[in-house]
């Protein structure tokens, strides 16, 4: 169940940051994917590093908490590497 949390926040995190960092955008559904994939592996990174997540003992508040915020930073992140990524691609 964190792990979807993570998906949708990384979903919303990488919107956010392509709504504000509007030379990063790649439009919904690019902001949306590099969400996503940000959203699940940041949401899992920074679960094994703080020692959250799965392990800490289910859904209580401080886990959706962990879930929603790590989500939401890794999707933002996940956008910006991705579209660092194109950027460098299409400047070949």
């Amino acid at each position: 169940m964190e792990l979807l949390i993570q998906l949708i926040a990384g979903a919303v995190g990488g919107n956010a940051a392509g709504g504000i960092m509007k030379d990063k955008s790649l439009g919904p559904i690019g902001n949306s994917l590099a969400g996503i994939v940000g959203g699940g592996l940041g949401g899992q990174i920074l679960s094994a590093v703080l020692g959250m997540g799965a392990g800490a003992g289910g859904l209580d508040i401080g886990s959706i908490i962990a879930s929603l915020a790590s989500g939401g930073v890794g999707g933002g992140i996940g956008l910006v590497v991705v579209s660092l990524i194109k950027n460098m691609m299409g400047n070949r």
